[in-house]
């Protein structure tokens, strides 16, 4: 969904030079790669859609470690690819040790104005249907995204599932938006087997296209349920999927409430600190919390995300709360105002509780 970056050997900024692999221009210029980068050994050389050329991960390789014994500054390459998975496999083969990893998603609600939220729910965070100056272009951006996906780059990592299949697949995941994966019943609609189905799921969720977000599973002492939930991560395509144009539309439709829930999952993960650990949580008797947050030191947040202005939390919210004793309690709503819910609740905003955690990464 979005870009995999790779910084390999980050250090201070310098001038740069950009090559895009899916260029075949820009391909021939590397048809020398020691002798391009041995040209260009000044500058930051910036290669988009890395996974075009394999090949050069080995290359970069023998460059860097060169470079390191001349006693080259860091920061010589960025590397950018549309998709996790091949990326990361042949990086790490190749790259161990002179390499880092930043996933660079679409906007979130922290790079956007407060009035602008209701836009990125409806139209997702990809800078050309976030911007697009009307819905019906943005609209028009993201199933051309959706069909170039399916049709071109997806069978470029290998995939042999049909492109028919795969989105009748992610529509279906669009339908059932923050819900618990029923492999068997999406199985059974397919007709396929639920392996089958897990293996659709997990190339989705390697491609940053899905968030599959697990279940809470430390031993407390109550049995505790164990499928994971299953957002689309980008509530803008999961609009395009399932047709729905505009905000009005949207608003009419059931899946409202559960897309509003994936943006507000996706920014809170976004903005929290590196090394959280993010869950849902749910037991057989009916405690539920929507999102639990396991600080790098520990610590819980127990998040329940309500779209109403006067949000209210249940009991099974208080009776979760009760199991996992978090140090903070939140019911997240689209309003402004923070305000005790009592219980140790606070209702708040989405952009201010995703301030808060990235106050904690700080």
């Amino acid at each position: 969904m979005g870009k995999t970056t790779l910084a390999l050997e980050v250090g201070a900024s310098r001038p740069s030079i950009y090559l895009d692999l899916e260029d075949p221009d820009d391909r021939a210029r590397l048809a020398n790669p020691a002798s391009y980068f041995a040209d260009h050994r000044d500058e930051l050389v910036i290669l988009d859609e890395v996974h075009r050329a394999p090949d050069l991960f080995q290359r970069l390789r023998g460059v860097i470690d060169r470079g390191r014994q001349s006693g080259r500054d860091n920061g010589r390459f960025l590397l950018l690819g549309s998709a996790a998975m091949d990326l990361l496999r042949q990086s790490g083969e190749s790259l161990a040790g002179r390499v880092s990893y930043q996933e660079l998603g679409p906007f979130d609600a922290l790079e956007i104005a407060p009035d602008d939220f209701d836009t990125l729910w409806v139209r997702g965070g990809f800078p050309r249907s976030f911007l697009a100056e009307t819905d019906a272009i943005s609209l028009q951006w993201r199933r051309d995204f959706i069909h170039t996906y399916l049709e071109r780059d997806i069978p470029q990592f290998g995939s042999r599932v049909s492109a028919e299949t795969l989105r009748r697949f992610w529509t279906m995941l669009a339908h059932n938006q923050a819900q618990m994966l029923n492999a068997a019943n999406l199985a059974r609609a397919l007709g396929v087997s639920a392996m089958t189905v897990a293996g659709y799921l997990d190339l989705l969720v390697d491609l940053l296209l899905v968030r599959r977000l697990p279940a809470w599973h430390r031993n407390i002492g109550k049995r505790l349920v164990k499928s994971p939930k299953v957002y689309v991560r980008d509530s803008g395509i999961a609009h395009a999927l399932l047709g729905i144009r505009d905000k009005e539309a949207l608003l009419a439709h059931p899946v409202a409430g559960q897309t509003w829930e994936s943006l507000v999952v996706e920014t809170l993960i976004a903005a929290a600190p590196d090394g959280v650990e993010a869950h849902y949580y749910r037991s057989a008797g009916g405690a539920e919390v929507d999102l639990v947050l396991t600080l790098p030191g520990g610590d819980l947040w127990a998040v329940e995300i309500k779209r109403a202005s006067a949000p209210k939390v249940e009991r099974g919210f208080h009776a979760a709360c009760a199991d996992l004793k978090p140090r903070k309690q939140f019911a997240v709503y689209p309003g402004a105002e923070r305000f005790s819910l009592g219980n140790g609740v606070d209702a708040i905003g989405v952009f201010a509780l995703a301030r808060l955690l990235r106050a904690e990464a700080a």
